[in-house]
């Protein structure tokens, strides 16, 4: 299947999303942050990136633009708490692919990712 990046400060949320994308059969690289899922893309050439919006540093929607303007035809969903029409518009804005809020259902999230990858 695909290779997925996940970032998330939270360990809980890296580990919910983790494991339900690794029953759909994906490989799975995750970073803490903004900086390290700058990095990580050089290293781990994701197919889709799952990108939370609250974290320290670089909120999310700085970082998706930065990881698109990094690395053209890259793919990410944002995966947030922020579930405002406004939140959704600025992140689609900032080169976002899609959006999922949390807290999400399973199937949910690996529908999105399927459209994705």
């Amino acid at each position: 299947m695909a290779k997925i990046l996940i970032v998330d400060e939270s360990p809980t949320d890296r580990a919910l999303i983790r494991e339900t994308l690794e029953s759909g059969g994906h490989q799975i690289a995750s970073a803490n942050d903004g900086s390290e899922a700058l990095g990580a893309i050089e290293r781990e050439r994701p197919d889709l990136v799952l990108l939370d919006v609250v974290m320290p540093g670089e909120n999310g929607f700085k970082v998706c633009r930065r990881l698109k303007k990094k690395m053209s035809g890259l793919r990410v969903v944002l995966v947030t708490s922020k579930d405002g029409e406004s939140d959704k518009f600025w992140g689609m804005k900032q080169g976002a692919d899609g959006y999922v809020t949390k807290p999400f259902e399973a199937n949910e999230l690996l529908q999105t990712v399927r459209q994705f990858v």
